[in-house]
C-alpha cells in the first residue's frame, strides 16, 4: 500500500519538478533536462504587459467572486438554517449540485447561446466573467459553511438572542457572523484557488482586453518552453498557497471545535 502512495505522489510531484526546472533552463529541446540556467523567463512575464495584464483580471475576477459569494452565499446559508424547511433546503443543495455536475464545456456553450444575441450581446463583458466563476465556485463555499454551520449551536444561540429582543440584522452580525467567520474564511481559500486556476470557461466567454492568466498560459505554450514553464510555476505557486492556507483554516477550525 505504501509503494502504491509513493507512486501516486512521484506521479503528482514529477510534472511539477520538471516544469520547475524548465522554468529556469536557457533552452529545452529534444532533451531529458534543460540545458543552461537563467531568470529571463521570469523577468520576461513581469515585463510583458499582456501577462501583467492578465494576472491582475485574473486577481480582480478572484476578489469580485470572493465578495459575491459572501453576499449572497452567507445569508442564504444563515436564511436556511433559521427557517428549517427541509424541502427548501434540499432543493438548494440539488442547485448547488448541479455546476458541479455538469461540464464546464456545458456551461461555457449555455453561455454563449444566451448572450450572443441581439438582445444580450454581453459575451466577454468582466462581469459576465465573474457570474462564471461564481458559477462554478459557489457550491463550494455553500457546502463548506452549510456544513460547519448545522455542526453548530447556532440555532439555539440565535434563538436565545432573539428571546432578548435582538432583530434579524442584530443576530446575523453578532450570532451568526462570528460562528461562521473560519469557516467563511476556510470556503473563501478554496473559492480563491478554482478561481485563480480556472481556465475551460474562461477561455470560451472572456474577451480580449480581459483574458485571465490561465487562459494566457496556453498562448505561452505555442512560444518558448521556458516561458511557458515560468508562467505555469507562477500559477502552480498560486494554486498550492491557497490550498495550504485552506488546509491551515480547516485544521485551525476542527482544533477549536474539539477544544
Amino acid at each position: 500500500m505504501k509503494r502504491i502512495t509513493y507512486l501516486y505522489l512521484v506521479y503528482l510531484g514529477l510534472p511539477i519538478a520538471l516544469l520547475l526546472v524548465g522554468s529556469f533552463g536557457q533552452s529545452w529541446v529534444n532533451t531529458l533536462l534543460p540545458s543552461g540556467f537563467t531568470l529571463n523567463w521570469y523577468q520576461e512575464i513581469w515585463q510583458t504587459t499582456a501577462y501583467r495584464k492578465a494576472f491582475i483580471m485574473s486577481m480582480q475576477v478572484c476578489l469580485m467572486v470572493c465578495l459575491l459569494n459572501v453576499l449572497v452565499i452567507t445569508p442564504l446559508v444563515c436564511s436556511l438554517l433559521l427557517k428549517g424547511n427541509s424541502r427548501a433546503l434540499q432543493a438548494t443543495r440539488l442547485f448547488a449540485l448541479l455546476p458541479i455536475a455538469a461540464p464546464e464545456l456545458v456551461i461555457g456553450f449555455g453561455f454563449i447561446l444566451a448572450f450572443t444575441r441581439d438582445a444580450t450581446p454581453w459575451l466577454g463583458a468582466t462581469w459576465l466573467l465573474v457570474i462564471g466563476h461564481f458559477i462554478l465556485t459557489f457550491p463550494y463555499f455553500f457546502f463548506t459553511l452549510m456544513a460547519d454551520m448545522e455542526r453548530s449551536a447556532f440555532t439555539q444561540l440565535d434563538r436565545v438572542a432573539q428571546s432578548f429582543g435582538a432583530n434579524s440584522m442584530t443576530r446575523f452580525t453578532t450570532v451568526f457572523m462570528p460562528l461562521a467567520a473560519k469557516s467563511i474564511v476556510a470556503g473563501l481559500m478554496t473559492v480563491a484557488a478554482i478561481s485563480l486556476g480556472e481556465f475551460q470557461l474562461s477561455n470560451m466567454i472572456a474577451g480580449f482586453m480581459n483574458r485571465t492568466y490561465p487562459t494566457l498560459l496556453l498562448q505561452a505554450f505555442y512560444g518558448a518552453t521556458g516561458l511557458a514553464c515560468a508562467a505555469t510555476v507562477i500559477l502552480l505557486l498560486l494554486a498550492i498557497t491557497l490550498s495550504l492556507l485552506s488546509s491551515y483554516q480547516n485544521s485551525n477550525k476542527n482544533r477549536g471545535a474539539k477544544a
